[in-house]
């Protein structure tokens, strides 16, 4: 919105506006500290209002896991709901600092507005009804399946997506350039760039410390990377609900992840950066940066209140967005495994849910961790809750500068 307001300054009244502000390095950074400074002088009256409101979060009962509602017993009546906080400072970055005609900023919007409403949902009815798990597990993959499998059905067909909708058939996705060294011969390399349309550039598959794509799925291999999709959002947005179990721990390591995957858009947008880099150049990727800086802004001005003891919890409502945003995010910039990487906490925290479940069920009851989540497992080993998160946040940081590292050593 701002943009649209500098240019109006600039050419309609023609006064001297310093052309900084339209920089995406400066919207990032505003980005950044509007959602920070948004979370922080909103928080106070939004967790006021959500006392009045009797928002309290559920805590799994003795005969569940006892030990665990011990532990956390003291929580119960702790305000949740709190990735409406979230989420309304990240929107409010977005229609500040983000170029609204720009088709990432929509596609992101979209992703917040409407994984936010399932979240909501699921919170609401767990608050709303005594004894109630929330929105079914098959309904709420079912919708986050059906939110995935249309933006892969529009990244990879848009020409099909196009005219259903009935707009032109050419896609209005950004420019994406590659650019190759095709002659070293010489003291100064000869460097060839191709443009990529929208369909080759999602068939791509590509691995960190791999400048080239290790998998071109394409033809009936389309198929692959239509579920690749499905399974990126779809399986990030589950991770950082399975992560959002103790006081900072999820916040806290989506800010590292955050801050990754923008300065990954931030090189992709630069077109002399890509090509030192030896990575693609996505014209316009910038906005994405511009968004997941004004995540990670969010969410350290949440950890104000969530730090523990907690004063506030996000829910679902902003757990099951913000890792949707994330999966997203990754998807357009095809950093799909980097956010693996990045992200290592919340991957292994969906496994050990996923190998306790599976464990318990084909070994006669057995199971491999002491409680699920993974986070659980060390709290019944005797770690103070504190100890756990820093831990895990330190943990998050290290394969977050492995994931920046893998830019360079390529």
């Amino acid at each position: 919105m701002l943009l649209y307001l500098l240019y109006y300054l600039g050419h309609v009244l023609h006064l001297k506006i310093p052309s900084a502000f339209s920089y995406f390095s400066t919207r990032m950074i505003f980005a950044a500290i509007t959602g920070l400074l948004f979370t922080i002088f909103l928080g106070p009256y939004f967790i006021k209002k959500l006392y009045e409101w009797k928002v309290g979060q559920t805590i799994r009962t003795l005969e569940e896991v006892p030990l665990l509602a011990e532990l956390h017993g003291k929580k119960k009546d702790t305000p949740t709901m709190g990735g409406i906080l979230i989420l309304s400072a990240m929107l409010f970055s977005l229609l500040l600092w983000m170029d609204l005609s720009s088709v990432f900023t929509w596609i992101l919007a979209l992703a917040t507005i409407v994984l936010g409403i399932l979240g909501g949902v699921d919170d609401y009815l767990k608050l709303r009804y005594k004894n109630s798990k929330g929105v079914s597990f098959r309904v709420k993959m079912g919708c986050q399946i059906a939110f995935s499998a249309l933006l892969a059905l529009y990244l990879l067909f848009p020409s099909v997506t196009n005219l259903v909708m009935g707009g032109a058939e050419e896609s209005h996705f950004p420019v994406v350039k590659q650019q190759m060294v095709v002659s070293e011969s010489l003291k100064k390399p000869i460097i060839e760039i191709e443009t990529l349309s929208l369909e080759e550039y999602m068939e791509r598959i590509y691995l960190p410390f791999f400048k080239d794509p290790v998998l071109i799925l394409d033809g009936a291999l389309k198929i692959i990377a239509f579920l690749w999709i499905i399974l990126v959002i779809t399986g990030s947005s589950n991770a950082v609900n399975l992560t959002d179990g103790l006081d900072g721990l999820a916040a806290g390591c989506l800010v590292m992840v955050s801050l990754v995957l923008a300065l990954f858009a931030f090189v992709s947008n630069h077109i002399d950066m890509a090509r030192y880099l030896n990575i693609l150049y996505i014209e316009g990727g910038g906005e994405i940066g511009v968004y997941l800086m004004g995540l990670a802004g969010a969410c350290l001005g949440f950890l104000w209140y969530n730090g523990y003891p907690a004063q506030i919890f996000m829910g679902d409502t902003g757990s099951l967005a913000l890792g949707g945003v994330l999966g997203v995010s990754a998807v357009l910039l095809k950093r799909e495994v980097l956010l693996a990487l990045a992200g290592a906490i919340f991957v292994v925290e969906a496994l050990s849910v996923i190998i306790q479940v599976l464990s318990y069920r084909y070994r006669n009851k057995k199971r491999v961790f002491l409680c699920a989540p993974l986070h659980h497992h060390f709290e019944y080993k005797g770690w103070p809750e504190t100890k756990v998160v820093i831990r895990f946040w330190i943990v998050s940081l290290l394969f977050a500068i492995i994931a920046i590292a893998s830019l360079k050593f390529q």
